[in-house]
């Protein structure tokens, strides 16, 4: 037991050490669709990122009853919005492409959910891929369903090379928090996507864009709060590359000064 008004030290197990007030990142987890059992899951890159930049990782999954996300929500000091299944273009307003995979309207839901919560509450926000997609449609905007078929591309957003490659370039507007973030105005990036913003949510600003056209950075057309959204998946990148590694620092440390 650590002594009253004391610590515990070095050589103590974990458990009885002293707690350090880290900042808690809620990270949204992907979930599987027609399967039994069913699984809440999330590639591992997204906890060691948010470690790594000295942020608590806090998992967040579609089943997640009221109480619990309530409970946890008022803990959380930022929010990630990950990877993962195309969004249902019903909250959109569209009918659903024939390519279309892995909708989970339970993630839908929870997602939109936290995510007009914390554009609500000022929480910091990193929206990483999918996650893009969420924030924009959230804010009433819109997606292509399959950017190989609408607008069409020659570009190959959905990468087969392995995860910590990167395959194309992105450009990233001059001025903008996100070029500040990541110091750098060209940052070569990977892709694993079908989907992409086609028109934008209220109050988006396009910031970065691929050689195609296709939207890859938006974020607040004010500045403010801390919002930011990339079409990449900087989480796989952050082991090579200090742009990626500044993404997760920048939350990071917004959700200390929340």
């Amino acid at each position: 037991m650590i002594p009253p008004g004391g610590a515990a030290g070095k050589g103590a197990p974990w458990y009885a050490r002293a707690v350090t007030q880290l900042p808690l990142v809620g990270v949204t987890t992907s979930v599987t669709v027609d399967t039994y059992p069913e699984r809440a899951y999330l590639n591992t890159a997204y906890v060691r990122a948010v470690e790594q930049a000295g942020g608590v990782p806090v998992l967040l999954p579609p089943p997640l009853g009221a109480a619990a996300r309530d409970g946890l929500w008022a803990r959380l000091d930022a929010l990630i919005l990950t990877g993962g299944g195309d969004v249902d273009p019903r909250h959109f307003g569209e009918p659903r492409h024939p390519t279309l995979a892995e909708v989970s309207e339970a993630r839908d839901t929870l997602e939109l959910e936290l995510t007009r919560g914390a554009l609500a509450q000022g929480l910091p926000l990193l929206a990483i891929c999918r996650g893009i997609q969420v924030l924009n449609v959230a804010l009433g905007g819109s997606l292509y369903q399959d950017v190989r078929s609408d607008p069409g591309s020659p570009l190959a957003h959905s990468q087969a090379e392995r995860r910590h490659q990167p395959t194309h370039q992105v450009k990233v507007q001059a001025g903008s928090r996100l070029a500040a973030v990541l110091g750098a105005l060209e940052v070569d990036v990977n892709s694993f996507h079908h989907q992409a913003l086609a028109r934008l949510g209220r109050g988006l600003a396009a910031v970065a864009w691929a050689p195609d056209g296709i939207v890859e950075g938006v974020e607040p057309a004010g500045g403010d709060p801390f919002v930011l959204g990339v079409q990449w998946h900087p989480e796989d990148l952050v082991e090579h590359d200090p742009a990626a590694r500044r993404l997760f620092a920048a939350l990071v440390t917004a959700a200390a000064r929340a």
